[in-house]
């Protein structure tokens, strides 16, 4: 098929999809759109950057027209579920485009924001809700939502929702949507327990794939820079210096991380801002809001945002320190080379990196193109220490509650630290995803 008018969509969402500029469907959109409009369940592989949003997006909102009932008080009758704040709110914008012209109204709820002003907005009842698992379940503890009506689900980059300790809540989730049920699942990879995932809430599922899991987009130029620990905020601002008005997305393995080097480089003259866990929703959007609007050219971020930012204009990914899990370096670089465009995304890598590197080429099934420096012998990179509630989990510098530094990706209690409110040594706050 080679556009949207042979999807079978009907003529408000081709309409719209001619409004915003959407001529051709991606690849993801060829193969599920028809499967979804048909009702089967999909299970969909592909990478961030692919579609994937309208891919289940235009599906839902003609079954939704179609259906032509409206919502009761404080129910929904699609409920979307994402990892991260960002990508719930970019969800949410996405398919606000195609619903601006009918009766469907979407709403989002995620933690970090008024739980009370979100409470009044489920008791006028929504079509389709996005949220993050862990908010939603604070809702449903206080009665303020039921899904009983809700014939839709799809699980979103659900791979990083297993990643972040998710699983006890979409178990908690999922028996409490309506049946029967479509459900569509989507994600970047496919681990022994997304299959386990796929098995229990899907039912007869059509599987999609466009690319192999761990591939790069095809128009990212990469390369690696081997250096010393130390000689990296000097090599990073000798880049940024070379295209100073182009957009850069620079990514820290932690919070605190991420935050001094961004301060360092505002010291230095440089325009940027930093995003991650310990800020506030609010400071986040201002953050992406300006870095989308030009206003800021230098993002500095930890994995928080590996997923979440869909910015076409987004001219270079910069791997200032790898990820500790491999799938996150595809995600970070996807964030550039956007809506068919060209980026670059640049990898520093010290010696206490280079076991990570491995495991990122062996992923990829690719050597990446060395710019500068010979690849140094291996070092063990020191191991966060355990208790006292400072962990070290991709991109997250903190956990949360006693003894929470169990390793890389692991947080306390089952709770995402891309999500989680800033700790300190108040009273003990309520969990808010």
């Amino acid at each position: 098929m080679f556009d949207f008018d042979m999807l079978g969509l009907n003529k408000v969402l081709r309409n719209a999809l001619k409004a915003g500029g959407f001529d051709k469907p991606t690849p993801i959109q060829n193969q599920a759109i028809p499967l979804a409009l048909e009702g089967h369940d999909i299970l969909g592989l592909a990478q961030t950057g692919t579609g994937k949003t309208l891919a289940f997006g235009l599906p839902l909102i003609a079954h939704l027209m179609e259906d032509e009932t409206r919502p009761q008080t404080r129910t929904a009758r699609a409920l979307i579920l994402a990892p991260t704040r960002e990508l719930v709110n970019q969800i949410a914008d996405s398919l606000r485009h195609f619903t601006m012209n009918t009766p469907i109204k979407i709403a989002t709820v995620v933690g970090g924001q008024s739980i009370n002003r979100q409470i009044g907005t489920l008791a006028r009842g929504v079509d389709i809700l996005v949220a993050t698992p862990g908010r939603l379940i604070d809702l449903m503890d206080r009665r303020a939502v039921d899904l009983r009506q809700a014939r839709h689900l799809v699980l979103d980059e659900a791979d990083q929702m297993l990643d972040l300790g998710f699983i006890h809540a979409l178990r908690k989730i999922a028996p409490a949507l309506g049946t029967p049920r479509q459900t569509m699942l989507f994600s970047a990879t496919m681990p022994k327990q997304m299959e386990e995932l796929s098995r229990a809430y899907l039912t007869n599922p059509r599987r999609v794939q466009v690319s192999p899991p761990g591939k790069a987009a095809d128009k990212i130029t990469q390369s690696i820079r081997y250096m010393e620990k130390g000689e990296k905020p000097k090599v990073l601002r000798e880049i940024l210096s070379r295209d100073p008005e182009a957009l850069t997305l620079v990514f820290a393995r932690t919070k605190h991380g991420a935050e001094k080097l961004m301060k360092g480089l505002v010291d230095d003259g440089f325009n940027a801002a930093s995003i991650h866990g310990n800020k506030s929703q609010g400071q986040r959007d201002r953050a992406i809001n300006g870095f989308r609007d030009g206003k800021i050219n230098i993002l500095v971020a930890t994995d928080v945002a590996a997923r979440g930012i869909d910015i076409p204009g987004v001219a270079y990914v910069i791997n200032y320190e790898l990820p500790d899990t491999p799938d996150n370096y595809v995600h970070r670089i996807g964030r550039t080379a956007r809506a068919g465009r060209e980026g670059e995304a640049i990898a520093f890598c010290c010696a206490e990196e280079v076991d990570l590197l491995v495991q990122i080429e062996k992923l990829m099934k690719v050597e990446i193109p060395v710019a500068s420096g010979t690849r140094p012998k291996a070092v063990k990179m020191e191991k966060p220490q355990r208790g006292g509630g400072r962990g070290r989990g991709p991109g997250q510098g903190q956990g949360q509650g006693k003894g929470s530094g169990k390793g890389p990706g692991k947080p306390a209690h089952g709770r995402p630290f891309a999500d989680a409110k800033p700790q300190g040594r108040g009273p003990r706050r309520r969990r808010a995803a």
